[in-house]
């Protein structure tokens, strides 16, 4: 599993799988959001079979789903929401990891 580290307490993903929840929690994440919809890829985990694992692990979750290209600001606003509330670091992941780079710079840009 790799990860790019955006800020002190935001790194960001691709799709990961249940295996790797023991890695983001021994990487010291307290956090994971999922901003990918189900059913995106054929064969890839749904964010409830993630959720179930990282709180199993101790981590909390939130389930953020962005459509690919189409980021809303409600999704803006849930994603900054999720990063007040959450327990940093905060471990984010969807396909690419390029939607939840983007939610965390519209963030920045407006301030929140």
């Amino acid at each position: 599993m790799q990860y790019r580290q955006i800020s002190d307490n935001y790194a960001v993903s691709p799709q990961i799988s249940v295996e790797d929840i023991e890695a983001i929690k021994a990487a010291g994440f307290k956090s994971i959001i999922c901003n990918r919809p189900d059913n995106e890829d054929p064969g890839q985990p749904s964010a409830d079979q993630i959720q179930a694992a990282a709180e199993s692990a101790g981590l909390a979750f939130r389930w953020i789903p962005v459509v690919s290209g189409s980021i809303t600001p409600q999704n803006i606003e849930n994603q900054a929401e999720a990063l007040k509330e959450l327990p940093q670091p905060v471990f984010a992941y969807c396909r690419s990891g390029g939607r939840c780079t983007n939610l965390f710079a519209e963030i920045q840009q407006a301030g929140r």
